[in-house]
Parts: C-alpha cells; structure tokens; sequence
C-alpha cells in the first residue's frame, strides 16, 4: 500500500512539475512582450459600434488578445483624425512619443504621413502599416489590403435576386470616391457584376460623396438614390451606417459594409461585405513583436481574400430571398477553390435554381470598350492624361495589379450621378 502511495505521490509531483513549468514559461513569454505597444490612427471613433473604424478596432483587440496582450496597456489609439497630412503626421509623433513599436493608419489618406515618418532616422526602429493605398519601402512601411471585391459580388448576388422579386432593376450605390481609386471601382463593378449575374437587367446607379466619413453625406446621397432613381436595395462603400439607416427609413433594402449592419437596420438589410481585420493584424503585430527586422519579407505586402478568411459576407439576413443562401455558397466555394474569380473573361450567368452558366467573352465597360480581352490575357485602364484606353504591362499576371491600382473604369450597367 505505501509503495502505491509513493508511485501516485511521484506522478502528482511530477505533473504538477510539468504544470508549473508550462505557467512559468507561459509568463515569461507574455512578460517578454508586456512592454510591447501597439499604435493606431482611426479616422472616426474607436467606440463606434458599426462601420469602418469599427471594423479595424475590433479586428486590433481581438488580435491582440489572441496573442495574451492587455488592450488596456499595450494599445494607444489616436482617433477621429481626417486625412491631412499634418494632423496625421502629428498623431504619429505622439504614439512614437508613447513608445509605439508598430503603427496602424486605416484610412487611404494617411498615405503620405505615413510615407514620410517611415523614412525618418529617428523612427527607423518602428513599423508603420497602412491600410489600402501603394506605397512602402523595404524596411518598416507597408501597405495591407484584400480582395473585399470577392464578397462584393456576392452581396451583388443578394441585391440582384431581391431586384428580381421586387420587378425594379434599379441598384443604389453610395461610394465614398468612384473611378479615382481602383479601391472603390473595383468594389462597385464586382457589385455590379453580382447582381447581374442573376437579374442581366440591373443597373447600379453610382452616387459619390467625394470624402470619408461623413455620414450626412452618406445619408443624403442613399435618400436621393431611393427617391431620385427608384433604387430598391442601396449598397455602399463608404464609412457608417446611415445608408442603411436611409434605406430602412425608405422602405427599401441595403447591402452595408465593414460590419453586419443588420442590427442598425433589421427590416431592410440583407447583407455585407465584411472585413476579418484579425487575421492581418494578428500576422502584423506577433511578427513585429518576434521578428521586426525581417517584417517586411514575412508580412509585406498584404492581399488577402475569401480563401485566407480575410473578407467575407456577413450572415444572410431574413430579408433576402430564399434562393439566395445556395447561389452564394456555390459562388464563393468556386472563388475560394480557385475555379474562377470576378475579373475575369469568364462572366457568370445563374438561373433560378443555382444553376451556373459560364460564359468565355471580353468584359466591357459602360462606354462599350474591352477593358479584359476575350482570351482574358490583356487588361485595360484609361491613361489619366490623354484618356485613352492603354494595356497594363504584365499581361494576364496584371490582374492584381489592375483590381489594386490602375482599375479606373466602369463596367457595363454602371452609372454615376
């Protein structure tokens, strides 16, 4: 019986060994990196409880608290800063001031400050990472951003079968810039594409504000949508709920975006293109913890889609159409697998019952130009000076490159105004 004993004492004094190994190397891990700060630059509030601040927001905490971090602490967030360059470029001094080691920007217009803080001798220790936009060194600035045009198309799918069922082929679209950045363009013809590929009649009608985060603007411009043009689901690229808000308040219905809006508009909303901000900045912020100097080979240039969970839609509401669940899934398992992807020269058509027709053609845009050759091996953008229709250099291999910066057109079905 004592030799028992002894056996069951050794076994528990060795398991708790093990125990209080693991805890200590847990918190000597954590302790390592409690003094780590992360930086970041909201253009709205970091309490907004919908929109794009939003998004990024809680895409930072969560990531931080994945990897064992006290938001409380380790997050220094400067907020409701506009996009000028001497404001920013004044919130950046602050947070490096703080102790910052990374710094997120979220909005295109931070582009420049951010730009030029990189380049500084006394700054050259921290990482700064800007959200959209093109521009980054090899060192500590680069630039992230995904395919949200994916789920863009999908959101389509669900306006296009609403327009079908409500007989009016007018589709809303409330867009902060239009062609002036391939970021909002490319959103609004994959929109576009979506929705016609079940209803080959709809129309998006465009509506620009010219400017982030003004959300009088982005209501207004959703009621002239609905009351102007007739438009009976608005969607839109721009930074708060009101358009959604405006399309509850006018019996219509909404495709949000950065976060279900479904909440701010529950008889109206049917879905939205969502961003999972997580899985970039759990990626940005441990590499730059562990590994800052090797930051940009491991992290770089980031462009994520619906195959990395990066972008998504969020869940279909009980407004959509019933037939709307089976069509996007097949759509996106195909855009996820590889099989096809929006920009292509393979356009979609689906019936009633999910049933896929692909058809091999030149995409056009909404002047009747090719803009994607019918082989799909050479893609057009209009050159901002003469305004001629120019082949981007890289072939079939331009795609990206076309989707991320030189997309300045739209496609067929598209008007602005």
């Amino acid at each position: 019986m004592k030799k028992v004993l002894s056996i069951i004492l050794a076994l528990t004094l060795t398991v708790l060994c093990f125990a209080a190994c693991g805890k200590t190397d847990d918190a000597a891990g954590n302790d390592a990196n409690s003094d780590f700060l992360v930086g970041a630059i909201y253009i709205n509030s970091q309490n907004d409880t919908a929109g794009y601040t939003y998004a990024h927001h809680n895409g930072i905490t969560t990531a931080m608290k994945q990897l064992g971090m006290d938001t409380a602490k380790q997050l220094k967030i400067v907020d409701n800063i506009p996009e000028d360059t001497e404001q920013v470029s004044k919130a950046i001094d602050t947070l490096a001031g703080q102790g910052c080691k990374i710094i997120f920007g979220i909005s295109f217009g931070y582009i420049d400050a951010f730009a030029e803080a990189a380049e500084k001798p006394e700054y050259k220790d921290i990482i700064f990472s800007h959200a959209t936009g093109y521009k980054s060194n090899d060192v500590n600035f680069n630039n992230y951003f995904g395919r949200i045009y994916q789920a863009r198309y999908l959101a389509g799918i669900a306006a296009g079968l609403k327009s079908l069922k409500l007989q009016n082929n007018n589709l809303g679209y409330v867009a902060a810039w239009g062609t002036e950045y391939a970021e909002t363009c490319s959103g609004i013809n994959a929109f576009a594409l979506g929705a016609q590929s079940v209803n080959p009649k709809a129309v998006v009608h465009v509506n620009k504000i010219s400017t982030w985060g003004d959300e009088a603007k982005e209501k207004a411009a959703a009621e002239t949508l609905i009351n102007t043009y007739n438009c009976c689901v608005i969607a839109q690229h721009c930074d708060s709920a009101q358009p959604q808000l405006a399309a509850a308040n006018g019996k219509v219905f909404g495709c949000g975006y950065n976060s279900d809006m479904t909440a701010q508009a529950p008889t109206s909303h049917l879905t939205a293109p969502i961003w999972h901000w997580d899985v970039y900045y759990k990626l940005a912020i441990e590499t730059a913890m562990n590994d800052p100097a090797h930051f940009m080979e491991k992290v770089g240039i980031y462009y994520g889609g619906l195959k990395e969970g990066f972008v998504d839609i969020s869940p279909l509401s009980e407004n959509c159409e019933p037939e709307t669940a089976g069509i996007v899934e097949k759509v996106k398992t195909m855009m996820v697998n590889g099989e096809w992807d929006v920009f292509t020269n393979v356009k979609l058509s689906i019936d009633a019952n999910g049933n896929i027709t692909k058809n091999t053609e030149a995409m056009k845009d909404n002047k009747g130009a090719d803009v994607i050759s019918a082989d799909g091996n050479t893609y057009f953008a209009y050159n901002t000076e003469t305004g001629a229709l120019e082949a981007v250099d890289g072939g079939k291999d331009a795609c990206d490159g076309v989707i991320k910066g030189s997309m300045n057109y739209y496609v067929a079905g598209v008007v602005e105004g």
